[in-house]
């Protein structure tokens, strides 16, 4: 009785793990395709609504939804109640968020670098920057994407297998 509760929990954690990995590879390209939607949504407001930084990340944040919402509140809120520049209150607003995320160094490193032009151009330089940083992140949506259509499956599966073979071994 107590091998089959043994093998029961051994199947369960395997598979739990694969739907894990799965999960994460199916949250990274519509947390990219979120930044994206954020980031055009802030080149309309500063172009557009000639609304001020801290003001339009406010915005934001009421209509995006969690880990966005999170670190445009913070943004916001460092821009406002903290004497600190721009590209420091997006860092660390960027820093607090990441390990909420299912995003790559490489998605942070573009974000990081578009917190670094924001605030110091004008707003035509900055729509660049911001198209820029817009056209990088869609690269990696479509890579994010490809690597979940091709490892999605795989993973559950290989969960489970690993499950089974351990469950094998030890028996």
């Amino acid at each position: 009785m107590l091998k089959i509760i043994g093998a029961i929990l051994i199947l369960f954690s395997t598979t739990w793990a694969g739907f894990e990995v799965s999960r994460r590879l199916s949250d990274r390209p519509k947390q990219l395709r979120m930044f994206r939607y954020g980031l055009q949504s802030l080149e309309t407001e500063i172009m557009y609504g000639h609304t001020p930084l801290h003001e339009a990340a406010r915005k934001l944040s009421s209509q995006l939804p969690k880990p966005l919402s999170t670190f445009f509140a913070s943004f916001s809120n460092k821009l406002t109640t903290m004497n600190t520049t721009v590209k420091e209150a997006w860092e660390t607003s960027l820093k607090e968020i990441w390990k909420t995320t299912a995003l790559k160094q490489g998605e942070y490193e573009i974000l990081q670098q578009l917190g670094e032009n924001l605030g110091k151009h004008d707003k035509y330089t900055e729509q660049k920057q911001i198209i820029l940083a817009l056209t990088h992140l869609e690269r990696e949506e479509e890579e994010a994407r490809d690597r979940q259509h091709r490892y999605e499956k795989m993973a559950k599966s290989i969960g489970v297998l690993t499950g089974l073979f351990i469950i094998i071994l030890l028996f």
